[in-house]
């Protein structure tokens, strides 16, 4: 048996230009989203990578007639009718999207719907409490059923939805999401509050205008749509993606270099580009994108919290904490938005970094996860040198904080576990390349048992 791996001679310093991609989570939605009417939509700057691969074969599976250029980074797809309402079992493991469906398909259809348990990387369990209520608030009947291997939400609303006020306990992206495809065309008004009010939020937002619903914002995090049943087809260019731009950004300040990103987007990132100059990095705004470079000496001795958009977003940490890791001092990172995001640090210890896990609160407020006992604090302290080796990937964000280390380390490191960096980074060889790393993608063979783990995708 054989399988994909990426082989990188460590002691890289980054520099040059690439362009970020189409932002992973803002087009994932969007497709979802075209399920509500049946005019054509066409999207631009559509990033050829492993999550949109698994939403078009999604949507079709519901009815949608897609066509995808990849080279172009198109998408026209449109969804005369639904074949079905059935989201498939073998969906359930392969991202968040399946459970969006839920409120698209009740904005669609008076039908039974079924969807499967939720999928994406293994960072927590993620409830869908917040999606479910939600839902139910509006008109749906929900319940969780057992099925073969795993259980699936079953769903109807056969005197369709009305209108409501959403009382959001969390301001949770999927959840507001949800609420916002659902109400699309519930008969009245809805209100959600305390909503998500990430920039992939005001992209499906601004989508759903251009579909034909009619929503306003506040100042508030409060969301009003005016249901409606009269669409329109739409073209629709999609963001660059945030978290993708961050990570080269944190990996040219890590590596001592100078990277310009095109299309990196200022007011998407204040909070982190503060963080950035604190730690010793800098980042110009020039026309077209940002450029990120050391300037250094590298200085830790920060307290960071994670925290929903504007704040210091959770995907962000990962290759930060690796970027700690060269930083003279103490640091402390409160994780409050995920419970099992720090996973990915053990092989960081086992390179050579110096990071310790808490289970209490690490800085200046208590978060939801005080009386629960998982590690969601955590020390770092530097400057440590990294070493490389044998290293494989769990999780899409970890992915990408391995890959950094392995452009620090000395040595030389082979990372498997690939599909997982492939759901959310476009053309990562070609980019390394671009930046100057010596980077080759091969094949490998390896003994089947130890295999399996490495293709699992969750």
């Amino acid at each position: 048996m054989s399988m994909e791996v990426l082989k990188i001679k460590g002691g890289a310093t980054l520099n040059g230009k690439i362009k970020a991609s189409g932002a992973k989570n803002a087009v994932t939605k969007l497709l979802v989203a075209s399920l509500v009417s049946d005019k054509k939509c066409i999207f631009y700057n559509v990033p050829n990578i492993g999550d949109v691969e698994v939403t078009v074969a999604l949507c079709r599976e519901i009815g949608a007639q897609i066509q995808w250029d990849k080279e172009a980074g198109i998408i026209e797809t449109v969804t005369p009718e639904l074949k079905t309402s059935y989201v498939p079992q073998r969906f359930s493991g392969a991202n968040r999207i399946p459970i969006l469906m839920m409120g698209a398909l009740l904005s669609r259809t008076d039908e039974e719907i079924i969807v499967p348990t939720v999928g994406g990387c293994n960072i927590g369990p993620r409830p869908v409490d917040f999606h479910i209520e939600a839902l139910r608030t509006l008109g749906a009947v929900i319940e969780y059923r057992g099925m073969k291997r795993e259980g699936a939400y079953f769903a109807h609303a056969h005197n369709g939805l009305n209108g409501a006020v959403l009382n959001l306990p969390y301001p949770s992206v999927g959840a507001t999401e949800n609420s916002i495809l659902a109400a699309v065309t519930a008969r009245g008004t809805t209100i959600i509050k305390n909503a998500a009010s990430e920039p992939e939020i005001f992209e499906l937002i601004l989508f759903l205008q251009k579909l034909g619903a009619c929503i306003t914002v506040d100042v508030d995090r409060t969301i009003r749509i005016q249901g409606t049943r009269r669409f329109y087809e739409v073209e629709h260019t999609v963001i660059p993606d945030r978290i993708e731009a961050v990570s080269w950004g944190i990996a040219a300040i890590a590596t001592k270099g100078r990277v310009f990103i095109e299309g990196a987007n200022h007011e998407h990132m204040i909070t982190l580009l503060n963080k950035v100059r604190e730690v010793g990095g800098g980042f110009d705004i020039k026309k077209g994108g940002i450029e990120f470079f050391y300037d250094g000496p590298f200085q830790g001795d920060i307290h960071l919290e994670t925290d929903v958009h504007p704040g210091f977003i959770t995907d962000w940490q990962q290759p930060f904490v690796t970027l700690l890791t060269q930083a003279t001092g103490t640091s402390v990172i409160h994780e409050t938005v995920y419970e099992n995001r720090f996973g990915y640090t053990d092989t960081l210890v086992e390179m050579g970094a110096d990071i310790t896990l808490f289970r209490q609160c690490l800085g200046g407020k208590e978060c939801r996860f005080a009386t629960q006992s998982h590690a969601h604090s955590l020390i770092v302290k530097g400057p440590t040198p990294l070493t490389g080796g044998q290293i494989q990937i769990p999780d899409l964000r970890a992915g990408f904080a391995y890959l950094m280390a392995a452009l620090i380390a000395e040595g030389n490191s082979t990372i498997s576990g690939l599909r997982f960096l492939d759901r959310g980074y476009e053309a990562i060889v070609d980019k390394l390349g671009n930046l100057g790393v010596e980077v080759t993608r091969v094949k490998e063979q390896v003994k089947k048992e130890k295999e399996a783990p490495t293709l699992v995708a969750k």
